[in-house]
């Protein structure tokens, strides 16, 4: 099963990261968060990438052409110029690069995935978010009920501290709560092709038209997922991710676990 992954956009909101690279090259513990994000899936199967540039894609372009030479040993032999890379690592990925538009929308940007994804169930995520969500059970879900459209259904970290009062008085205070926060679009679909029929052309929002078609049209169940999930839109966000990789509390990095 293919996954695609929508890389293009500008990330405004970090823009203190993003004035050089993409927001999904925006490092995590070394790492850009795309390979975060591909790890993911690797550790469930999935090895076929189709990812959707735009925005600088010419970075991620790079990063993937060089990473086998930058991860592995290598002999150089500087009379003939023969560079032999040696012990390449173990990740047996395939990854298309495919230029979407600078200015294509999330809809659109699917859409010209379309002749990379085959005619075959696919996977699709945006590339600024991490979770701990069983790719195994997504699809299970998915392939049980038989519509077109599966979306994660993720309740977000509380942004600030919960109150509940008695008149003025304060009678609870959670700093982390997420009971109190409502189901949002966790952004881990499974999807068939017949979604791309919902969508119109390069100027369409994914989350706009087409999935509250694909719902009217009962072609859209929700996969609730209540653990780990975090987007990466400011810098706060970035620093908490950091954070976590860096304490060894790292909710999303199930690669190092037995399968």
């Amino acid at each position: 099963m293919k996954v695609a992954i929508l890389a293009g956009g500008a990330g405004s909101r970090l823009a203190e990261e993003t004035k050089v690279r993409p927001k999904p090259m925006v490092e995590i513990g070394g790492y850009p968060i795309l390979w975060h994000i591909m790890r993911h899936y690797f550790h469930y199967g999935h090895k076929e990438f189709v990812i959707a540039l735009g925005y600088k894609g010419d970075v991620i372009k790079e990063y993937m052409r060089t990473y086998c030479e930058n991860h592995a040993n290598m002999r150089v032999n500087f009379k003939t110029g023969e560079v032999e890379v040696q012990n390449s690592h173990d990740l047996d990925w395939s990854v298309e690069l495919i230029e979407t538009g600078q200015q294509t929308l999330t809809g659109g940007r699917i859409k010209r995935l379309a002749p990379h994804l085959g005619n075959d169930t696919f996977m699709l995520t945006w590339g600024d978010g991490v979770s701990n969500v069983d790719l195994d059970e997504l699809v299970e879900f998915h392939r049980s009920h038989g519509k077109l459209a599966t979306v994660t259904a993720v309740r977000p970290p509380a942004r600030y501290g919960h109150m509940t009062f008695d008149g003025d008085r304060v009678l609870s205070f959670d700093e982390k709560s997420q009971a109190h926060e409502g189901w949002i679009n966790g952004a881990f679909f499974v999807l068939e092709p017949g979604v791309l029929d919902y969508i119109d052309g390069d100027d369409v929002m994914w989350e706009h038209e087409p999935m509250r078609r694909l719902a009217a049209d009962g072609q859209l169940m929700a996969y609730k997922h209540d653990s780990f999930w975090q987007c990466m839109d400011t810098l706060r966000e970035k620093y908490l991710l950091e954070n976590l990789w860096q304490s060894g509390n790292c909710p999303w990095k199930i690669w190092d676990s037995a399968k």
